[in-house]
């Protein structure tokens, strides 16, 4: 089968929570490194990291110093003042535009708080490297500032970044909930929609006529393992609304993406495989497996000139990279399989690299 690709993922923030460890940026990158081979491991040879400072290990796995997976990285997530991943502490009040906090010394966000201050991180996200810019349009579950309810950015501070993303030939895509962030996301000209579960139906149908995708989580109760105690109640209402969204990307047709989103739990990442298998609940194992590989392939290209991989994913076909798996089963009768990389992956493939070959009993 073609490998599978994770829509969702933040390279830098599985093994270690945000702060204090995340500030030794000599650990959080080679504890990163780690986590990146454990990630090709379980079969997943591409990534889309929407939110981290992830430039410098794709530039090590590209050059063949680490193993992992290809990485189309965003850079600095960009959030407001008070916004999903503003993990300032009230004392660090008031901000002082271009006082950098060391959240952004480090390159995982940027505090942006007007049309300009937008457009000049989105282009430092871009000259770094950035396939795709990533901005929070309403209020998060892991940040402490940020009820699910709130939109954040208003309509010209997004288009200010889909204008530069757009002058580099790629695009904006949104962390966002409810409808009142999605519709302002849309109509400031974002392309894709990141989880989506506290939509409404005349949104949802918004989203299937203006070509809007969907990269959407099939979230269960083991996510709330990485979380503090603070940002539990916030993850059951988004919990309640995965059937939510699923429904009406089945409903409208949405263009729908796969990814976890795991966060600061090591233990969770190796479940990466068993949250495809949550989409059963709504999915054949046909359509779900062409959801993680062939589907998650062509959001990939909506880079354009900004892909760093600009063959095709997700695919069997001439011309299309050599990444394949060789299952012990049939994923398409048995979806669980995919659950369990170290037993069922006897061959794991990328761009005709063996990774893994325990059919002659060589890893």
């Amino acid at each position: 089968m073609p490998e599978l690709i994770d829509a969702h993922w933040h390279a830098m923030l599985i093994m270690i929570p945000p702060v204090p460890a995340l500030f030794d940026t000599g650990y959080a990158n080679i504890a990163a490194g780690v986590q990146a081979e454990r990630t090709l491991m379980r079969g997943f040879t591409t990534v889309r990291d929407v939110g981290g400072a992830s430039f410098g290990l794709k530039r090590a796995i590209d050059q063949g110093l680490v193993p992992g997976p290809r990485i189309y990285p965003s850079g600095a997530m960009l959030t407001v003042t008070s916004g999903h991943g503003d993990f300032r502490n009230l004392n660090d009040l008031p901000r002082r535009p271009g006082l950098l906090t060391p959240m952004e010394q480090i390159g995982m966000i940027a505090v942006v708080d007007s049309p300009d201050e937008v457009r000049l991180r989105t282009r430092e996200q871009l000259m770094q490297g950035a396939s795709q810019i990533k901005m929070t349009a309403g209020g998060g579950v892991a940040s402490p500032f940020s009820p699910l309810d709130v939109s954040t950015f208003i309509d010209a501070e997004i288009r200010a970044a889909v204008e530069a993303a757009d002058n580099w030939g790629t695009y904006v895509t949104v962390h966002a909930y409810t409808p009142r962030a999605i519709r302002t996301a849309i109509n400031s000209g974002v392309k894709v929609i990141e989880h989506a579960q506290l939509i409404d139906d005349p949104t949802a149908q918004l989203m299937a006529d203006k070509g809007i995708w969907l990269s959407a989580q099939p979230f269960d109760e083991s996510i709330g393992m990485g979380l503090p105690a603070s940002s539990l109640d916030k993850f059951h209402q988004v919990l309640h609304g995965t059937d939510n969204i699923y429904t009406f990307a089945k409903k409208y047709g949405i263009k729908t993406a796969f990814g976890t989103d795991i966060l600061f739990a090591p233990p969770l990442a190796e479940r990466q495989g068993a949250l495809l298998v949550n989409l059963l609940k709504w999915y054949t194992p046909a359509e779900a497996l062409k959801m993680a590989t062939g589907d998650n392939g062509e959001l990939l290209l909506l880079t354009g000139e900004r892909n760093p991989y600009p063959g095709r994913l997700g695919l069997i076909q001439e011309g299309a990279y050599a990444d394949l798996l060789l299952v012990d089963g049939n994923p398409l009768e048995d979806l669980s399989l995919v659950a369990n990389p170290d037993r069922n992956f006897v061959v794991i493939m990328k761009d005709g690299k063996i990774y893994k070959n325990s059919l002659s009993g060589n890893e």
